[in-house]
Order: structure tokens, then C-alpha cells, then sequence
């Protein structure tokens, strides 16, 4: 028998690797929670596109009928929380049995920072709703290093984080750990897993592999935090955003997001990307455009 599993944010960094593994699986039925349907030619074959617009709930149950799981993957907006818990309950009253939530590293932690109670509180809504849950709590993205804070052409990266160690993972290893748990039934229920890359690397060290990679130098170059909350705001951050993101700098910094742990190995039953590799993988990402 068949599981029928909605996906939202199906196109972005991580939801699209929760698509992808998904797709491989011949028991589940694969629904992408689109706002523009048109997108739909992004989507592996046999994924099928359901209109989902997170600002118009009236929707939502034409998409999350006959849907026995849900990934919830919340936009990065400011009442963020607001609408997951509403997502829940209309998942709840749609009939949906489980959740697969993507949370971040450290939401457990009380009152932790900004981002890690914005999750926790969603965390709470989905163990209070009655549906079957399961939190992934990753660490930060290797993927970071494409979309926000790449080497620039003067071969630097500018970042607050001294010199302390991060185990950045690869959202390779996250889609496919969502989707071995959404394919799975009830075997994950009420747990929550941290998601850790094999290799607590401090930033000189994950320039020093991205250089490697590009084939030119790349060094870090270690800010200060007000420089940094300066940049973002230059670049259209949020105030809300900038400071949520200056806390969980401020948490690297102080070497707590170095964690290790055996989910993707145990779960996805393969070794998790190091980052030597996952560079060489994206090298074309951080080389200089041809002259």
C-alpha cells in the first residue's frame, strides 16, 4: 500500500532533497506544495504539484486531502510560527497521521535563542496536536556557503565566528534522513534527531577546502558582530532576521554548535557528506566567472 506525502518548500535547499529521495521510493505517492504551479518542471518525475500558498490557509485542504504524512518545512518570514501551528491543525482535521518537522540545532534548549524558540514552539503545537511526530534538528547548512555567505571575488569570507568549530551538514544528508522517515510508517514516532556533519571544522579550515575546491585561494576572514549586523542590514535583512541570526553566530562562536551524532549512518544506513567532498561536488559555485 502506498503513502501519500505533502512537501513543502519542495524547490529550496532542503525540501528539494526531501522531493528527490522521495521520488526513489515506489511505495510513496509524492505531492510538492507549490504557490506557482508552474515550477512544477523543476520536480522529479511522477512528483505530483499541488497549489499551496501559505498565505491563503483556504487552500490547504484540497491540498493535504488524502495525504497520510506531512514535511514541514516553515518559511523563513516573520510569523513563521503563526502559520506552521496552523498548518498542523489543518493537516489534523485533513485526516494526515504524521509529521516530519524541520527544526533546527539546539530548538530544545530553553529559552535558547530567537531561532531555536520559534521552532520549539512549533515543536510543542505538532506534539500537542495528536498527529505522529518526528523533529529533524539540523546544524547549520553546508550549503550556506552558495546562497548566503559565499567566498566574494576577493577570495574572503566575512563572518563573525572566531575561531571556534561547526559541523555544517550537507542537505543532501537532511533530505534523505527526512525522506527514510517519512517512507517508514510509524518507526520514528516522537522522536526528535539531532543531524550533525561528520567534521567539526572551524571556518579557516572550511575556507581552506573551498579554495582546494575552486582552485584559488579562499580565506576567512573572522568580523566583528556589529560589522556584520551592519552588512546584513545593507543587504535588506529584516531587523527581526539579522539580530535571530547574530544570536546563532554568537552560538558558534562560542563552540557549541560542534556536535556529533550517528542518524544519517544509522538511518539513511550510509557515511554523512564531509565537507572535503561536498565542496569538490559544488566546486564550479565558488570559482571566478571567466574573464
Amino acid at each position: 500500500m502506498s503513502t501519500t506525502v505533502l512537501v513543502t518548500g519542495p524547490t529550496g535547499t532542503i525540501g528539494a532533497h526531501v522531493v528527490a529521495a522521495l521520488a526513489q521510493r515506489h511505495a510513496v505517492k509524492v505531492r510538492a506544495a507549490l504557490r506557482d504551479v508552474t515550477k512544477a518542471g523543476r520536480l522529479p518525475e511522477g512528483v505530483t504539484p499541488v497549489v499551496f500558498d501559505w498565505k491563503e490557509r483556504g487552500g490547504w485542504k484540497d491540498a493535504l486531502t488524502g495525504v497520510e504524512a506531512l514535511f514541514l518545512l516553515t518559511p523563513g518570514i516573520d510569523n513563521a510560527v503563526e502559520v506552521g501551528n496552523a498548518l498542523v491543525d489543518a493537516a489534523q482535521e485533513a485526516g494526515v497521521r504524521r509529521v516530519v518537522k524541520l527544526s533546527a540545532a539546539g530548538a530544545e534548549v530553553e529559552p535558547g535563542i530567537e531561532l531555536g524558540r520559534r521552532h520549539r514552539a512549533n515543536e510543542k503545537h505538532i506534539e500537542a496536536s495528536g498527529l505522529v511526530w518526528t523533529h529533524l534538528r539540523p546544524n547549520s547548512f553546508m550549503e550556506n556557503f552558495i546562497h548566503y555567505y559565499p567566498p566574494r571575488e576577493d577570495g574572503n569570507i566575512y563572518l563573525p565566528l572566531g575561531t571556534s568549530a561547526t559541523s555544517f551538514v550537507a542537505a543532501a544528508d537532511v533530505g534523505e534522513l527526512a525522506a527514510a522517515i517519512l517512507a517508514d510508517g510509524t518507526g520514528h514516532a516522537r522522536q526528535a534527531y539531532a543531524v550533525n556533519g561528520p567534521d567539526p571544522l572551524n571556518t579557516a579550515q572550511l575556507a581552506a577546502y573551498l579554495g582546494e575546491a575552486a582552485g584559488r585561494p579562499v580565506q576567512y576572514v573572522d568580523v566583528p558582530e556589529e560589522a556584520a549586523r551592519e552588512a546584513m542590514t545593507a543587504g535588506g535583512s529584516p531587523a527581526w532576521q539579522t539580530e535571530a541570526m547574530l544570536e546563532l553566530f554568537a552560538v558558534m562562536k562560542a563552540g557549541y554548535a560542534a556536535g556529533k551524532d550517528d542518524n544519517v549512518q544509522r538511518i539513511v544506513r550510509r557515511a554523512p557528506i564531509r565537507f572535503s567532498q561536498w565542496a569538490r561536488d559544488h566546486a564550479s559555485a565558488f570559482r571566478l566567472p571567466a574573464a
